[in-house]
């Protein structure tokens, strides 16, 4: 890398007048070479100006040369993956392993959309042809395909260098529905960013697309994040981060003349709830399962396990002393940023400091920086229910356990949950009726249902929901992982009695892309005519 780096806008570096900063080796605390520059509000309008004149060429591109451009961008990203990797390791202080298959999953992720985009049903093709004789009116020949709504805003997060940041899953979704992407880096690791955007930007030049199909943009606070979003030329956000900083680009976006849509991932508590024959068959392995997943990468996936709820007797004490001891014997891991250190260390005090909660076990803190004690706390069902600071996540390895008496306090419990990614249900036989009164609650509340496993880990594929009820995120009708997310940044539009030669190419008759469309509602496969 070289001893300054820039934004890039549209294939070229530019380079920034609003100060700069080096990045922080997570570890240990030194800063790493090379300064980045920021930019400011001029820059943000160029990058957004270059999307909005990429948008009409980069959408009118066939599946087969969007598939390749895809492709091309996971390649690129191989390519050059072991010096992403490593600089991903300093600046996350994430180990190798994980972001070994972090980079797999980033890349898998670009070719998942690339087979999508070939195959070509997310275009939701239909077709009515006209019926000039029915009567007592006619019909006229309606035909509908889905657009992609304009260039997108993708703010990198901080917890997914590879992942859910530069060219991760929101911005695979957007380039695959045929939006252009202006990427707002996370500060945490801007070599990391640097290094994806170069491969990115090589593969749209290679493509022969235009250079404004990709930008990134490297912005100090704020104020950069929120120009991109109140840009007029931003159709659509994709954003996975805080629940503060979620709502404050939900609240610019709504502000606009013409509001947009922000697809927010903000927080989530991930409840476990351990049924009485779960506990019953075998407490201490339930438990051990337990904090293995709370306390995996340093609790800082947006999927572990904040709440079990454990039923009250003699199981459940099993339990909850193997998963204190579990957690007693546990060290701590190097946390991303110094702010979210900080902010895990408010919100164990809150467990600490709250009447009716008992800290059950701490662990050993890491001997690197940044690396706090995971902390497991207990406390009853009525105390959680009538104590707001108890509802809200602690994002870290710290975990709350909640004693019930009943199924009918569990159920009442599961009714006062906020919005979530995930809900877990431990279940053995005979634990039927309380798990039928939990399901119809759980998907009311929840995005991803899970029966005896646990929710860290998301797999990336085509039934996924990784998304939720408010405030898991800000829009619960889709997901940011798996093919669905493409839908978030399409619109459907309609075709009345358009001449064929005029049509695109989705819903002609002679369906010159081969795809599977629905014609009078009837699914009809590549291949058959519309008759």
């Amino acid at each position: 890398m070289t001893t300054t780096a820039h934004s890039i806008i549209a294939g070229v570096p530019v380079p920034g007048h609003d100060g700069s900063f080096r990045a922080r080796d997570a570890r240990n605390g030194e800063e790493l070479e090379p300064a980045f520059t920021f930019i400011g509000a001029e820059e943000v309008a160029h990058a957004t100006r270059a999307a909005a004149e990429a948008f009409d060429a980069y959408r009118a591109t066939t599946p087969e040369q969007r598939a390749a451009f895809l492709q091309a961008v996971a390649d690129a990203i191989e390519a050059d993956g072991e010096r992403i990797v490593a600089r991903a390791v300093a600046e996350s202080g994430l180990p190798q392993g994980r972001l070994t298959g972090e980079l797999a999953r980033t890349t898998g992720q670009l070719r998942m959309f690339a087979d999508v985009v070939r195959r070509g049903d997310h275009l939701e093709a239909r077709v009515d042809p006209a019926q000039p004789d029915r009567t007592p009116l006619p019909r006229s020949d309606i035909r509908q395909r889905h657009i992609a709504l304009g260039p997108v805003a993708v703010f990198g997060a901080s917890n997914f260098p590879l992942a859910f940041s530069t060219a991760g899953g929101d911005t695979a979704s957007a380039l695959a529905a045929g939006c252009p992407v202006v990427v707002k880096a996370h500060n945490a690791h801007p070599g990391t960013t640097a290094l994806v955007a170069d491969a990115v930007t090589r593969a749209v030049a290679e493509a022969g697309l235009p250079a404004g199909v990709f930008s990134v943009l490297y912005g100090a606070g704020n104020a950069v994040g929120q120009a991109l979003v109140a840009d007029p030329r931003i159709k659509a956000v994709g954003f996975t981060g805080s629940r503060a900083g979620g709502l404050a680009l939900l609240r610019t976006a709504n502000a606009r003349p013409e509001p947009i849509p922000v697809y927010a991932e903000m927080s989530s508590v991930n409840p476990v709830f351990v049924l009485p024959g779960a506990v019953a068959s075998d407490a201490s392995s339930l438990a051990a399962a337990y904090v293995a997943s709370l306390t995996l990468g340093s609790g800082q996936f947006c999927t572990n396990p904040g709440l079990v709820f454990v039923p009250e007797g003699a199981d459940g004490d099993t339990f909850v002393k193997a998963a204190a001891d579990a957690v007693a014997q546990a060290g701590g891991q190097t946390m991303l940023t110094d702010g979210i250190a900080g902010a895990y260390a408010a919100g164990t005090s809150v467990l600490r400091e709250t009447p009716g909660v008992q800290v059950l076990a701490e662990g050993e803190a890491g001997v690197a920086r940044n690396a706090p004690a995971p902390v497991l706390a207990s406390t009853s069902a009525q105390t959680w229910a009538s104590t707001e600071a108890l509802q809200g996540e602690v994002f870290g390895a710290a975990s709350l356990v909640i004693r019930y008496s009943s199924p009918a306090e569990l159920a009442d419990a599961a009714e006062r949950l906020e919005g979530q990614l995930t809900a877990t249900v431990q279940y053995a036989e005979g634990d039927e009726g309380e798990a039928q009164a939990l399901l119809p609650v759980l998907e009311r509340k929840v995005g991803r249902i899970l029966f005896n496993g646990w929710p860290t880990g998301v797999e990336v594929g085509h039934a996924m929901v990784h998304g939720g009820p408010f405030p898991a995120t800000s829009d619960s009708r889709s997901t940011s992982v798996g093919s669905l997310a493409i839908y978030r940044f399409q619109r459907p539009v309609a075709y009345q009695d358009v001449p064929d030669s005029l049509l695109p190419e989705a819903v002609r008759d002679d369906n010159p892309w081969g795809l599977n469309r629905r014609v009078d509602g009837v699914l009809r496969l590549a291949g058959e005519d519309l008759a």
